[in-house]
């Protein structure tokens, strides 16, 4: 596997190389790879149940049944967690019991790094066929250093704003995706300027969360918590100056400046707002579309700009790997094999907007010709593939990450949703928090 280094700085240029292939007129190329679902000769003999676990929304509500449609003798099962974090600590947990887990178990990229230290309890999922099936640096992430795959890629995370044009309308702001894409300017600086001008003539919030804008302002630095040259050192919170720089800016928006809805994503208040006009914008990668169509049900005038503060930035994207303690170890292999494919992910994105990491899908007019209904019939396929090219860095997360990163998140939560803190002394409490974690 390439070094970090490497993989950042190759990263960027294989990807907008695709994506800009993938913009042009001509015709995709036939599928080549095992897109299709495993022959009848390879079937079980006997009928068995494989069951996945996913989390949010991986866009698997009609793709399970047509494998199981295709394979007779497979009946398969979702398992869905709420969220990322409750996915996580239950494949930690089970993973280190030795049993529990699902026959294929979805895996978020951020806490990817610290399943990868117990990669020898997962399957191996190499398999020359499926070779260039993947953008270079998606499946970099799940090789482990003597190059064993441990995880198929689903999707990746490009991100947009999506906003309310009605609330937009009624503070005097421009409401058409294109306009809303100039007015949002091209830095941190301008979003957050614009949305003073917003909340100075409206009773909503900008955006909702403090801590979902630092994810999306830390997704655009290269090396957020450790560094790489010579080797992986962490590097303590209060040497940090660019996270440190990241963290006042957000809580100088979110706090001095009231543009926060001052909820935390994923909770029943954040869930509950999208009924009650409760905030305007919000930082969207591709799988995030399906969330807010899912929690905005009924509610008219969500729209999503192709712009980005600070250019562009990658937000998530998840895998799929096979616990090697499952009692069908191959079958569950071919099924995450299929699932991962170009047109199943296609399919994926068509349903809940999970972008797909597949190097075929990213050339294909049938990704780049979606529009969403609920968005006001966004070009989201092409909006999506327009914001993949404008990624440049894909982070460096090391085993620490997800810890590193729970530190900064409470941190935010602490000011701006819980107000238990002021911003000094909840920076002092990170500081002792990641010292901790070694």
């Amino acid at each position: 596997m390439r070094s970090p280094i490497l993989l950042r700085s190759a990263a960027a240029a294989a990807f907008a190389a695709i994506l800009f292939a993938g913009c042009s007129q001509a015709p995709a190329p036939a599928p080549t790879d095992t897109g299709a679902a495993p022959t009848d000769s390879a079937a079980p003999a006997e009928e068995i149940t494989l069951t996945v676990a996913t989390f949010n929304e991986f866009g698997y509500n009609d793709l399970l049944a047509e494998y199981t449609k295709l394979n007779p003798n497979v009946k398969v099962e979702e398992v869905k967690a709420a969220t990322s974090d409750e996915a996580r600590a239950n494949f930690m947990t089970k993973l280190a019991a030795g049993s529990g887990l699902s026959d294929v178990e979805g895996v978020e990229v951020d806490w990817l790094p610290e399943i990868m230290q117990s990669a020898d309890k997962l399957a191996d999922l190499t398999d020359p066929a499926l070779d260039g099936r993947w953008l270079d640096w998606k499946a970099a992430q799940a090789t482990t250093a003597d190059g064993k795959l441990v995880g198929y890629g689903t999707d990746i995370g490009p991100e947009g704003v999506c906003y309310r044009a009605d609330l937009f309308e009624k503070a005097g702001l421009p409401t058409d995706r294109e306009e809303v894409a100039k007015a949002l300017g091209s830095t941190w600086d301008d979003y957050f300027n614009l949305g003073k001008q917003f909340v100075a003539k409206s009773d909503a919030a900008w955006f909702d969360s403090a801590d979902a804008i630092f994810q999306g302002m830390v997704n655009q630095v290269a090396n957020p918590f450790s560094s790489t040259e010579p080797e992986e050192t962490l590097i303590p919170l209060d040497q940090n100056t660019q996270i440190k720089a990241i963290y006042d800016q957000i809580v100088k928006a979110a706090v001095d400046d009231k543009l926060s809805a001052n909820l935390q994503q994923w909770q029943p208040d954040w869930q509950n707002a999208f009924q009650n006009n409760g905030f305007a914008t919000m930082l969207c990668p591709g799988w995030m579309l399906g969330v807010i169509e899912g929690n905005a049900a009924g509610v008219e005038g969500w729209d999503i700009a192709n712009a980005f503060p600070g250019g562009g930035g990658n937000w998530g994207g998840s895998f799929l790997t096979v616990p090697a303690q499952g009692a069908h170890v191959e079958e569950a292999k071919k099924l995450a094999a299929w699932l991962t494919a170009p047109e199943q992910q296609i399919k994926a994105f068509k349903l809940k907007g999970t972008f797909p990491s597949q190097v075929e899908a990213l050339t294909s007019q049938d990704l780049l010709s979606v529009t969403n209904p609920f968005f006001n019939d966004a070009p989201t396929g092409q909006i999506l593939a327009d914001r993949a090219k404008a990624v440049t860095v894909v982070p460096f997360k090391g085993p620490n990450y997800f810890g590193y990163r729970a530190a900064i998140s409470n941190a935010i939560n602490r000011v701006d949703v819980d107000k238990t803190h002021n911003a000094a002394d909840s920076w002092a409490t990170a500081v002792s928090d990641v010292a901790a974690l070694g």
